[in-house]
């Protein structure tokens, strides 16, 4: 699971902001931004915040999640399918 990995005041975001938005970009850091001491808001790169939202959207979908907890089962059951059947024979 993710973590936060710097606790910024948001005097200090505020007076780091272009700072603290490059290094999100180059290293996917997640910042916590906080007021009083207190984490009150969260920055992350627009990677991270896409895949976040991506996540969501599947955990929110019932018959992707059925699929899903389906494929865990077979594969806990050793019922894998080669390479072949999914993508079928190359040069066929």
């Amino acid at each position: 699971m993710p973590q936060v990995d710097q606790f910024v005041s948001v005097t200090e975001a505020k007076n780091k902001l272009l700072d603290l938005i490059r290094r999100l970009k180059t290293k996917h850091e997640i910042v916590a931004i906080t007021r009083d001491g207190v984490p009150t808001a969260v920055l992350l790169s627009m990677d991270q915040f896409e895949g976040l939202m991506e996540t969501i959207e599947i955990l929110a979908d019932p018959r992707a999640m059925r699929s899903l907890r389906r494929s865990l089962k077979q594969a806990e059951a050793g019922q894998w399918v080669g390479h072949e059947t999914v993508f079928g024979r190359e040069g066929a």
